[in-house]
């Protein structure tokens, strides 16, 4: 499978021809997980609708869901104005996190919103 000329053109690719991919729920707007992508994994994501991401450590592509169960059902695709960051807007069947929870960013809080953001005085 190879990835559309066009598509690959606009990518920007770190030293090892990756490029961030975030999975943001679609019913919830909230962040799920972040992974890599190459050309053919995303060429796969588009073609099939199913989250394909490379694993660094395994140097494999691996598809959400096809051992675990829980899976990605890709609804859109976007690419940030840099071409270094792909957006999958997705269905999540199951936990997103290899911890099995929903998302990888419920566990450390950084920075906490402050009265003004939350709409108190």
């Amino acid at each position: 499978m190879s990835l559309d000329p066009a598509i690959a053109a606009r990518l920007k690719r770190n030293e090892s021809g990756l490029v961030a991919a975030v999975a943001q729920e679609r019913a919830t707007g909230a962040v799920l997980m972040m992974a890599w992508m190459d050309d053919e994994a995303l060429a796969r994501t588009l073609a099939t609708r199913r989250a394909t991401y490379y694993s660094r450590s395994r140097q494999q592509y691996w598809v959400k869901g096809e051992t675990s169960g829980h899976t990605q059902y890709v609804h859109e695709v976007r690419l940030d104005c840099d071409g270094d960051t792909v957006l999958l807007v997705v269905d999540q069947e199951g936990a997103a996190c290899h911890t099995g929870t929903h998302t990888c960013f419920d566990t450390d809080v950084l920075l906490a919103p402050d009265r003004a953001d939350s709409g108190t005085d």
